[in-house]
């Protein structure tokens, strides 16, 4: 896939997203993947092309601001699983979301985006530790550290865990569990493309 079929098929809106794509990191890890459960699309560039579908479709639509952030968000926030570490037992410093939060902060200053980027998938795990794991006591804590740090930004980051999570053929059940811990934010859903 050459850089142009990456450009065509992401269509930055922006100076900065087009600058982001072009990063020779950035078009490895775009097309870095297989098709496996979650992300059926394989490629990372098609599972950013549905999530910007997701973020067009978001019912309350988004202001401005907010819609260029989950742009970054969306671009960036799997684009260096291919360089997380893949030992055992987890490097969790080398996760990919702390990979892409180290390569993003060269061209970006906006806290919450680099947040997110970071922590996107901490919602899944604290899910995962409470309802698959049944380690209730592990989940709160990982839940009340995630809050901790992306409280200040709550409503961003579940709206773009929202966006991530209704791609592929990923569960919806983490998402539904987050929006009964009755935090301070606004639902949010789909409007059907017709």
């Amino acid at each position: 896939m050459t850089e142009q079929d990456i450009l065509k098929l992401l269509q930055p809106e922006t100076d900065l997203e087009r600058r982001l794509i072009v990063q020779p990191a950035m078009l490895e890890g775009l097309q870095w993947g297989e098709p496996r459960y979650g992300h059926p699309e394989g490629k990372v560039v098609y599972h950013i092309v549905d999530i910007f579908e997701n973020i067009r479709r978001l019912s309350p639509p988004l202001n401005t601001e907010t819609y260029r952030q989950m742009r970054l968000i969306a671009l960036l926030h799997d684009s260096f699983k291919y360089a997380e570490s893949k030992t055992f037992p987890r490097d969790w410093s080398q996760h990919h979301g702390i990979l892409a939060r180290q390569f993003a902060e060269k061209f970006i200053d906006d806290k919450a985006v680099l947040d997110v980027v970071e922590l996107h998938d901490e919602a899944y795990y604290c899910w995962r530790l409470a309802v698959l794991d049944d380690e209730i006591d592990q989940a709160n804590a990982r839940f009340q550290w995630l809050l901790s740090r992306c409280g200040y930004c709550l409503q961003l980051f579940y709206t773009f865990f929202r966006c991530d999570t209704a791609t592929g053929d990923k569960t919806q059940a983490p998402v539904k569990w987050f929006e009964k811990k009755e935090l301070n934010i606004q639902k949010v859903r789909f409007e059907t493309v017709i």
